[in-house]
């Protein structure tokens, strides 16, 4: 069987990224109106299952993934660290070979990326990156074909981040290089991305201090939670993300037709205010259903159907 790993945005590259997005925005728009339970039509990985391996909780990951491989013919099984051997100390290595017995792919969502590396190193079978500390590609291949279906082209785009340095940032600056927009991202002294997180960014990405700065001319504006999972020192951090909350001025000094972005959970009142969420240049309802089709896209091309 011919698989690829998605690890990262740069496995599937620029051309592999374009093809998921098409295929995702197609397969989307065919299922218009439909129940969610129905399978596509052709149903192009019946027959095949998908461990999903949790280690961190999770909603849209979750739900999303499981529906994905439905629609596409497939059966999913969960596993977390609380109900699996993982928890019981059953090494990384270990359980992806077991798991390739089984199973015809595995999406992992953990907290070390050393652990993915793992397991997409000794599996035998396609290894998704579900969400690491150091990265999120599937989210942000959901935030691209949000922003192609709002009409905007991905090359030459500004976006602008405001927050914290984090995992989500990360594989939005490796897009960016990628596809050929620009990002800048305010974040306050202490969380800020590191150089080499920039420097994947092939020279699309640069770091300020000024929310302002940022937002300014920005096509897209995004941020996330100030206070990731597990995360201990929530008082400081806090502390030091309040000048940059998303807020109807900050918006203001965007485009016109800025779009904004949360890959979600939001922290109503913190990261972003309910006037910009629940307001006109909000697309996070979009863009949370729209994991569902990205993932669908990025297990077709796994499996070597698309791309």
């Amino acid at each position: 069987m011919t698989y690829r790993n998605f690890l990262s945005l740069t496995d599937a590259g620029a051309d592999g990224i374009a093809a998921m997005l098409a295929d995702a925005i197609d397969r989307k728009a065919a299922r218009k109106g439909w129940p969610k339970a129905r399978l596509d039509v052709d149903a192009p990985l019946a027959g095949r299952v998908l461990a999903m391996v949790f280690e961190k909780n999770s909603t849209r990951t979750r739900v999303s993934f499981d529906l994905a491989i439905r629609q596409l013919g497939g059966v999913p099984i969960i596993l977390d660290a609380g109900t699996s051997q993982l928890g019981r100390g059953e090494s990384v290595a270990d359980t992806a070979r077991v798991l390739s017995g089984y199973c015809d792919a595995i999406m992992v969502r953990t907290d070390d990326h050393a652990k993915l590396l793992e397991m997409g190193h000794y599996a035998s079978v396609p290894v998704i990156n579900g969400l690491t500390d150091d990265s999120h590609p599937c989210q942000i291949m959901a935030d691209l074909q949000t922003i192609v279906e709002s009409g905007k082209s991905l090359p030459g785009l500004k976006v602008a981040w405001l927050g914290d340095g984090n995992n989500v940032l990360a594989s939005i600056i490796e897009a960016a290089g990628l596809m050929q927009f620009d990002v800048v991202a305010a974040c306050p002294q202490g969380f800020a991305p590191s150089d080499a997180m920039v420097a994947a960014g092939q020279g699309r990405a640069k770091v300020v201090g000024n929310a302002a700065e940022a937002v300014a001319g920005a096509d897209i504006v995004v941020t996330d939670t100030w206070i990731s999972m597990g995360q201990d020192h929530a008082e400081t951090k806090l502390a030091a993300m309040w000048p940059f909350q998303v807020n109807e001025g900050l918006m203001a000094q965007a485009k016109p037709d800025a779009k904004f972005l949360h890959c979600l959970p939001a922290h109503r009142g913190e990261e972003a205010t309910d006037a910009v969420l629940d307001g006109p240049q909000s697309l996070i309802w979009a863009e949370a259903e729209n994991r569902l089709h990205a993932q669908k896209a990025v297990l077709r091309w796994c499996f070597g159907q698309i791309g």
